[in-house]
């Protein structure tokens, strides 16, 4: 591409591929898609973007459009890699002048000299650290921050591999450039101390963001630079200068003051400061050892006593609780039980950490929590009041929530407790002592303290277990504060029950269950209180094990009720938190749910419909469903002109929100299916969906088949009329790209279902899939798991359809060029050889019947294979027979002669419909109704008549002489 001609068309394009004019935009991406592997494109981009006499929006393009050619062309072996030569050029180019004016312009361009540099620095670009170094110490300030901008985003590009030899060649430049990097650092840092204390403002932000890019540049260099960054004095000695550093800054921004531009820039450099020893300390927790000591003395006294006063912000209070949270809790400082085992390293940090963590201190630190951090401020009491559900949904998990403080001392506050309980546990009972007996509702500030204490004490309840008893607490105090109804008092009864739901699955006796459950239904009545707390009141039922005969004379209370805050609340979070809620209580008392849930049957198709933009909520709806079904049974066929639709709709994969709603909506659809009484035709249509989902072979296949397996059991017939073609044909393509699990959950299908359900039709319909079965065998399948699920296919058409057997046997002799008794032989030796490959006992007992049913015959083969034979049905018999203690004799333990209604207990689930028919099916499956027993006797006899007792006697001779006599025992009385 000549540089001078096509500069003038590409920038035309570039133009052009700015315009907010679909027909002139397309065209010119298109152009500049097929230039992108043009050899010059790239030149000319070049030219372009560092030109800045044009249109910003157009260098703005080529910057973007050379950055993703870099990501595409730039290494050697790319299809439509760019020549050494272009490289070269281009590389001289990005590092000739840093003097660009547009500041997103400027940071894309230094992303993308990084990207070349992860690719040839320093191998092919030796010059680029020297120029960065050189042109950060110029004197104009757009060039010196360009180029610091630059070396800031190369570093930290080149920190981030992790190959060896790149991790060398880092650790090399590291050490070779941390004394400059520490330099500048220290010149941008006192310039601006200086600039600040002068009241130069606009020199001071100038000043500031070098400064800022200066300490990223050293994080980088410090935390990845380094193999043993403690032998380092340099590395040790900027550690310990941050500490000062961030002294002098968190004073400055004291004298800042809230309104000054500056401040957001100072927060940011002292939060970096923070997250360069939080960094260190994650990678090398060793070689902080020597900062354990002052870092806990800065941390602690910044924000534990008077020192952080009008200093702190929220942000550095999280980071510093960080800190002391990671040094608390880091197993590098943690001794082995036995002592001798641990490092020497392990064991100086533990007696760091030890010597700053003595009593007072952790007192202070525990009652600083609780008092000054726990506590609710003025304005979480506000939002509380004004929108309560919001608050709520905010408190327990928005997205502002996990970085905001609340959590943050939560989470210090568990691992210290958990860390020095012995020492802590006392000092928390004395609070809760304190706080016994009924507070004045007119001291807001003894109410807050309350909940604060209340809030400890369910946050280290495993920790209390044994010092603590709830039950007697729960008796002579809490319950009795969960019935004061005066309005201040709202934020204890809100703690009181998530105080209630933090122990109950810690400590908590059955028989306070149902004082618990009455407190709920009242707390569910209160109207003024219900919404602000429900998050709290409906955690109890998802917390412990609840026990149904005390909670079934609540059952219909609490479901109406919490069906009304369903229909009250507005939030989307907390719809979906009251469903959930709901669907763990129909789970739990099952069948007993029938009675109440009519109101909920007929609310739940317009939520449906009022969530439509809301996919999580209606995945929430999904999950109510199928617990619902689950609980009407059979009577669940009441909701098919509700539920079919809905599973239409979650399962087809044509539709957009299939991506949120498909997996529960297969769950809904197995369970619909599952206690389905009969097939109906809208229940048979929506099978229309599966074809689409078994191509997407994904990790729902499992459901998927065992919806086909749902089909079968509900009416083969029909189902397989409609469907078995293009299931058959699904299958096969499943089986040329699928794992060796997901062949054997196919051919199970076919195994377990169709051929024992159908026998007759089953093996017509499936007729492909059979040959690859029975070459299977032949071949001697390596995998065993494959191998079991081959034989038992096999073993179901041999013994229930003979004649469909001996057209395949003769299909594959054609096939495979070979005699029918040859092949026959090769089966029967291969079946014999891998009998072991068979664990599970119904397919040990099937493979028996299934060769035995060859007798009696005359056939050469079959009688050469008939000492093999033999010894399938007698291992077949040590598998199923057992011995009757009484009468000496033996019986078949697998055979059912009529169907029993199972005794459920209150921990089972009732059977489902499927269930159901899955032992009428076995009624009439002859693993289940055939004595193997008898069998091998009356088909032994039946040889014997064929061939005559000489005949019969030289066949038995060629049977293993053990063998014989375990089949004669097992064949006593007969």
């Amino acid at each position: 591409m000549d540089l001078n001609s096509a500069s003038t068309i590409v920038l035309r394009v570039l133009t052009q591929a700015t315009s907010q004019d679909t027909s002139v935009l397309k065209p010119a991406e298109e152009q500049l898609k097929q230039w992108e592997t043009q050899p010059g494109f790239y030149s000319v981009l070049l030219n372009i973007f560092t030109n800045h006499a044009l249109d910003v929006n157009v260098r703005w393009l080529a910057v973007l459009y050379f950055k993703n050619g870099i990501d595409r062309y730039w290494r050697r072996v790319a299809p439509h890699a760019l020549s050494e030569e272009e490289k070269s050029t281009l590389r001289a180019g990005l590092i000739t002048n840093f003097n660009e004016p547009v500041n997103q312009i400027a940071t894309q361009i230094s992303v993308l000299i990084a990207k070349v540099a992860r690719v040839d620095c320093p191998r092919q670009w030796p010059e680029l650290i020297p120029t960065l170094l050189e042109s950060v110490k110029v004197q104009d300030d757009l060039r010196q921050h360009r180029a610091l901008l630059t070396f800031y985003h190369v570093t930290k590009t080149l920190a981030s591999k992790r190959l060896a030899a790149d991790r060398k060649l880092f650790y090399d430049l590291a050490s070779g450039i941390y004394s400059f990097a520490c330099s500048l650092w220290n010149h941008h840092t006192d310039t601006f101390l200086q600039q600040v204390s002068t009241g130069n403002e606009a020199a001071a932000i100038n000043s500031l963001e070098r400064t800022l890019l200066s300490l990223k540049v050293l994080r980088k260099l410090t935390v990845h630079g380094f193999v043993e960054p403690h032998r380092s004095v340099e590395v040790m000695g900027f550690l310990h200068a941050v500490f000062e550093r961030l002294k002098q800054f968190l004073e400055c921004s004291r004298n800042v003051g809230g309104q000054n531009v500056c401040r957001d820039r100072l927060e940011k450099t002292i939060i970096l400061f923070t997250k360069v020893l939080l960094d260190f300390l994650d990678q090398h927790p060793f070689s902080f050892t020597s900062l354990i000591q002052r870092s806990l003395e800065f941390a602690v006294s910044y924000v534990f006593t008077e020192a952080g006063e009008g200093v702190v912000f929220e942000r550095f209070i999280v980071q510093c609780m960080n800190l002391i949270k990671m040094i608390v809790k880091n197993y590098a400082y943690k001794p082995s039980k036995n002592i001798e085992d641990s490092s020497p390293e392990t064991l100086e940090a533990h007696k760091i950490k030890t010597a700053f963590f003595t009593y007072p201190t952790l007192m202070e630190i525990c009652r600083r929590l609780v008092t000054h951090y726990f506590l609710l401020t003025e304005e979480e009491l506000t939002m509380w009041e004004e929108d309560p559900e919001g608050f709520t949904v905010e408190e327990t998990g928005g997205d502002s929530w996990k970085y905001s403080l609340r959590p943050c001392t939560e989470v210090l506050f568990i691992d210290i407790f958990h860390e020095y309980n012995q020492t802590l546990t006392p000092v928390l009972l004395e609070m809760v002592h304190s706080l016994q007996g009924t507070t004045n509702m007119e001291d807001t500030s003894a109410i807050l303290i309350k909940d604060a204490v209340y809030n400890a004490v369910g946050l280290a309840a495993y920790e209390l277990f044994d010092s603590v008893d709830f039950d007697q607490w729960f008796k002579n105090q809490l319950l009795a504060e969960l019935q004061v109804s005066h309005s201040r008092y709202k934020p204890i009864r809100r703690r009181v029950i998530w105080l209630i739901g933090q122990w109950i699955s810690v400590k908590f006796k059955s028989d306070l269950r149902p004082m618990l459950y009455e407190a709920i239904r009242n707390l569910l009545q209160d109207q003024d209180l219900v919404v602000s707390i429900y998050e709290y009141t409906l955690n109890l039922f998802l917390r412990g094990k609840w026990l149904i005969q005390s909670m079934l004379s609540y059952l219909e209370s609490m479901f109406t009720l919490l069906f009304q805050l369903l229909q009250e609340v507005t939030e989307c979070d907390t719809k979906m938190h009251v469903l959930h809620v709901l669907s763990c209580v129909i789970e739990r008392v099952n069948m007993q749910i029938r009675p109440y849930v009519g109101c909920l049957v007929q609310y739940l198709p317009l939520l449906w419909k009022q969530s439509e933009e809301h996919n999580m909520l209606r995945c929430a709806i999904l999950t109510t469903l199928i617990h619902l079904v689950q609980g009407l049974g059979a009577d669940s066929k009441n909701l098919y002109p509700f539920l079919l639709p809905v599973i239409q709709l979650s399962t087809d994969v044509s539709q957009p929100p299939h991506v949120y709603l498909l997996e529960d909506g297969l769950e809904l659809w197995l369970v619909t299916l599952e206690n389905s009484p009969c097939l109906t035709p809208e229940l048979l249509r929506i099978f229309q969906n599966m074809s689409a989902l078994l191509e997407l072979s994904s990790e729902n296949l499992k459901n998927c088949f065992k919806i086909i397996n749902g089909y079968i059991f509900l009416s083969s017939s029909e189902f397989l009329q409609m469907y078995a073609t293009d299931l058959c044909r699904s299958f096969c393509e499943l089986l040329k790209d699928i794992t060796i699990e997901g062949q054997v959950q196919v051919l199970k299908v076919v195994v377990e279902n169709v051929l024992k359900v159908n026998p007759v039709l089953g093996p017509q319909m499936f007729q492909p899939l059979l040959p690859s079965v029975f070459r299977g065998i032949i071949d001697g399948e390596r995998y065993p798991m494959v191998m079991s699920t081959y034989l038992g296919v096999m073993g179901r058409v041999l013994l229930q359809n003979t004649s469909f057997f001996s057209l395949l046997l003769s299909q594959m002799a054609c096939e495979l060029g070979q005699e029918l008794d040859q092949l026959l032989g090769n089966m029967i030796e291969m079946w014999v050889d891998r009998m072991d490959n068979i664990t599970q006992p119904e397919r040990r007992k099937l493979s028996a019947l299934a060769l035995l049913s060859l007798l009696p015959s005359v056939n050469s083969v079959i009688q050469d294979k008939f000492c093999g034979i033999i010894s399938i049905s007698v291992e077949g018999l040590h598998d199923v027979m057992t011995e009757d203690p009484e009468t000496g004799t033996y019986k078949d333990c697998m055979l059912m002669s009529h169907f029993e209604e199972p005794k459920v207990t209150e921990d089972e689930e009732p059977p489902t419909e499927q269930d159901k028919r899955k032992k009428m099916l076995a009624l009439k499956d002859p693993v289940h109704t055939v004595s193997l027993q008898q069998f091998i006797y009356e088909k032994l006899k039946a040889q014997q008549e064929l061939l005559g007792e000489q005949g019969f006697h030289a066949l038995m001779e060629t049977v293993d002489t053990e063998i014989v006599a375990q089949l004669q025992e097992f064949l006593q009385g007969f």
